[in-house]
């Protein structure tokens, strides 16, 4: 743990990391370095959601209802799209070794009935309330990480050939390179 203390409006500061190994201090000043970017973001952004796929799962629930309202094609796209948002809790259950089936099928219920922080606390590998349970996440890093993702899904969508490389008479050597006998 790092605590710095009586920094009363310090502007600049330096700190010093010792450690017997490179690759320790390397990841200490990349661990450092984010940590410190996290209560930059939070300070400039104070608004924060509950983590542990609480938002991803009522996002997902107000999707599905969105597509309820919808008649034809268009309700499978607001469907797949609600789908998508259930792929965060449902990694952060394989990342913990946590049955994801049984966590997704208690967040959906819990949803269902109006608990919209109900997510993943993986200490407890259980379902809870994460916003008092003090699993946060910044909304702004959220909001980015989900107009990004959606970009994304457009930008390759959109995309409406695909370019075969014809197979070379060298066997798959770039022109002009020995081949390897």
């Amino acid at each position: 743990y790092n605590f710095f203390e009586e920094c009363a409006r310090a502007h600049a500061c330096t700190l010093l990391l010792r450690g017997g190994a490179e690759q320790f201090i390397a990841e200490t000043e990349r661990s450092l370095h984010d940590a410190i970017m996290i209560v930059r973001r939070a300070k400039k952004n104070d608004s924060i959601v509950a983590g542990g796929g609480a938002i991803e799962m009522e996002l997902s629930r107000h999707l599905r209802a969105k597509a309820k309202t919808i008649a034809g094609k268009e309700q499978f796209f607001w469907n797949a799209f609600a789908r998508s948002f259930e792929i965060i809790p449902q990694q952060l259950c394989y990342n913990a070794g946590i049955d994801a089936v049984d966590i997704l099928n208690k967040l959906r219920h819990r949803h269902s009935v109006g608990e919209i922080w109900a997510g993943i606390d993986i200490h407890k590998e259980e379902v809870g309330d994460n916003l008092a349970a003090c699993i946060w996440e910044p909304s702004l890093v959220k909001k980015n990480a989900i107009i990004a993702a959606t970009e994304a899904v457009c930008l390759v969508l959109s995309i409406d050939q695909t370019v075969k490389n014809v197979r070379t008479p060298s066997g798959g050597q770039m022109p002009g390179l020995p081949g390897m006998q």
